[in-house]
């Protein structure tokens, strides 16, 4: 049996574009049925590198809170780039120690690599030109710099 999955490639990681979105002030939602939410309104920003795109604002992350302050990331928003819109959504975590979180959460200065923050990518769209983006699993490295979230998105090959 062992053959068999020894036959499977190996996925890599290939550098695809880069993202900067500028939030607002999170809206403390208190603890709902599902648990502590929070939501941060998308402000706008840019999307450069293999894909080209300004992203709009209108959009939100709809954040869940754990008790250890772990924070599930479920973001929405609209892009435009030249072939046409696109609707994008990006799903994962931030965690970390929680004076590390603390700061993050007054806007203060972080090395990224003091927590962990991950998100997945997904593209949706009616022009053909991101047939492929629709057809392809994405992750993110991110960061939260005061008013600004940065990630780097990587096709998985």
């Amino acid at each position: 049996m062992s053959d068999l999955f020894a036959e499977l490639p190996e996925p890599r990681l290939e550098p695809a574009f880069e993202v900067t979105v500028q939030v607002g002030p999170p809206r403390d939602h208190g603890i709902t049925s599902a648990g502590h939410r929070r939501v941060v309104p998308i402000l706008g920003g840019r999307i450069t590198g293999s894909l080209e795109a300004e992203i709009l604002a209108g959009g939100s992350d709809r954040q869940l809170i754990a008790s250890d302050g772990t924070i599930g990331i479920d973001a929405e928003y609209s892009a435009v780039a030249a072939a046409g819109p696109l609707l994008i959504r990006t799903r994962g975590v931030r965690r970390g120690a929680a004076e590390v979180l603390a700061r993050l959460g007054r806007g203060q200065p972080v090395d990224p690599g003091a927590y962990y923050f991950r998100t997945t990518f997904e593209v949706e769209a009616a022009a053909p030109e991101f047939a492929e983006l629709q057809g392809t699993l994405f992750v993110a490295v991110c960061r939260r710099d005061g008013s600004e979230v940065r990630y780097r998105v990587h096709r998985i090959v």
